[in-house]
């Protein structure tokens, strides 16, 4: 994607929609359609008339976890993200600097053996960096075991500068979160969810569009550097790829509910192009060059013009196709970020697909 676009910092959703006003709730947000270059603008409850019977929506069923903490080196405070669980027990974090806002602002990883004081004397020693080739996360021990309890006790969710005020971690739930068997999570939303409502789902299945849950629990994302994803866990059901094959068999599109489902997905296809049952982790990045193999749409949020996640959407629609929206969405006055409007990318031609005219209208 072109860095010379550029999103204002006015264009940041600062507050959820039901916050907003009156009368609203989180479905009151704008939905931006793209089909190739041909672009329309909705409110996002018009959902159900963009889509159509037979059409499958992946969605990630992973819950947002309260993964950001306050701690200590020395006398000088901290704030631990907590991003990922490891195998072997180690948790992958990430340490900022309060900025006296409420927020955090970017803070060198390590040295190696650095100790973090937690709340009730829990101590954190980061081991080494997550990857060779980057310093902002790292793994660490944690002297507590049960660190999910200490995130559940005395974490919050984490927060980023462009957002007003600090928000319980029930705003931060998707209507799709499903507790994990093992109690574990996403250190940030998995937010293209965000705008849905119970009544909006029971809309869109009386209309004959299907669900099919996989999770993901995402990491931290890089707020500033913008790096490509880390591996992250996830899981398709033996139920969800018999759902996707059989919906690519008939006359349904594939629409991905966020990058994460897409990743999921796309890291569960085999060789012949059939999806299977998997899980594990996943160090799948979409890009123009690797394509998609499964997904034929996606539903997502904003993203900053530099965010590797603008390559999973040329992916998908192509550069031009981004291009066009993405000014079309800053020339609208879209709001961009977790809390802010959402973007329908869907399928410019193929089998059983409709006119982008007929689509986007």
């Amino acid at each position: 994607m072109t860095t010379t676009v550029r999103v204002p910092e006015e264009r940041s959703a600062r507050v959820p929609a039901e916050q907003r006003g009156p009368g609203r709730a989180r479905d009151s947000v704008r939905l931006l359609v793209s089909c190739g270059t041909e672009v329309s603008h909705h409110a996002f409850v018009e959902l159900p008339r963009r889509l159509r019977a037979g059409d499958l929506l992946i969605v990630n069923t992973s819950p947002t976890l309260a993964a950001a903490v306050d701690g200590w080196i020395g006398h000088a405070r901290v704030v631990v993200h907590f991003s990922t669980r490891g195998d072997d027990g180690r948790w992958a974090v990430e340490l900022r600097d309060p900025d006296g806002r409420g927020t955090t602002r970017a803070r060198a990883g390590g040295p190696a053996g650095t100790e973090v004081r937690l709340a009730g004397d829990v101590r954190l020693v980061l081991e080494e960096p997550l990857t060779p080739y980057g310093s902002r996360l790292w793994w660490g021990r944690v002297s507590e075991p049960d660190v999910l309890g200490l995130l559940r006790r005395h974490g919050r969710p984490i927060r980023y500068s462009y957002t007003q005020r600090d928000q319980p971690l029930s705003v931060y739930q998707t209507v799709f979160a499903l507790p994990s068997a093992d109690g574990g999570g996403s250190a940030e939303m998995p937010s293209a969810a965000r705008p849905f409502t119970a009544r909006l789902v029971a809309e869109l299945v009386s209309r004959g569009v299907q669900f099919a849950p996989i999770t993901l629990h995402t990491g931290v994302a890089s707020a500033e550097a913008h790096e490509p994803p880390y591996p992250e866990r996830y899981e398709v059901p033996e139920a969800s790829a018999r759902l996707i094959n059989a919906a690519r068999a008939g006359e349904g599109r594939i629409l991905a509910v966020g990058t994460t489902a897409v990743r999921a997905v796309e890291s569960a296809v085999d060789a012949g192009g059939v999806v299977r049952a998997r899980k594990g982790w996943t160090d799948l990045v979409v890009t123009p060059e690797r394509g998609v193999r499964v997904v034929d749409g996606l539903l997502t949020g904003l993203h900053e013009p530099e965010a590797s996640h603008l390559l999973m959407l040329e992916a998908i629609a192509g550069r031009a196709a981004i291009e066009r929206s993405y000014g079309e969405a800053l020339s609208g006055l879209y709001l961009w970020h977790e809390f802010g409007d959402v973007h329908l990318i869907l399928p410019e031609e193929g089998p059983h697909t409709e006119s982008c005219s007929s689509n986007c209208r």
